[in-house]
């Protein structure tokens, strides 16, 4: 089990440090939006910096994730991000390309499985 859960949190990791450069670096400009209801949320969101503090909150906590023994902390932190990141797919785009934050919360959710002992404590 812990070889699997080394495994997913590696992942999960890389997958939020990885989509985290991206924007904070520069490295891809996203193209506009064809959902005017996207293209709304997203004139209000972008230009606020807003967008800026959560991919910095996602590097932080996908590095975290990534170290086994801060791992719990980075599920803290990346958890309430997953959930908007979710909740803007299904509400927002209306279930379109919720595949990849469907995999990041099934990673997201067996690694909190796994762990479960330790976040036991937080519901004390």
């Amino acid at each position: 089990m812990k070889i699997a859960t080394n495994i997913v949190g590696g992942l999960l990791g890389l997958a939020f440090v990885a989509f985290s450069l991206m924007l904070l670096l520069n490295l891809v400009t996203p193209p506009p939006p064809k959902d005017p209801m996207v293209a709304t949320f997203m004139s209000v969101f972008a230009p606020s910096g807003w967008l800026y503090m959560v991919k910095t909150c996602e590097l932080v906590g996908g590095i975290l994730v990534a170290i086994p023994k801060t791992r719990n902390f980075g599920l803290l932190i990346l958890g309430p991000i997953i959930i908007n990141i979710l909740t803007f797919h299904i509400l927002i785009e209306k279930g379109n390309d919720i595949a990849v934050p469907a995999v990041l919360g099934c990673l997201a959710l067996f690694l909190l499985w796994a762990e479960r002992k330790a976040f036991l404590g937080l519901l004390h």
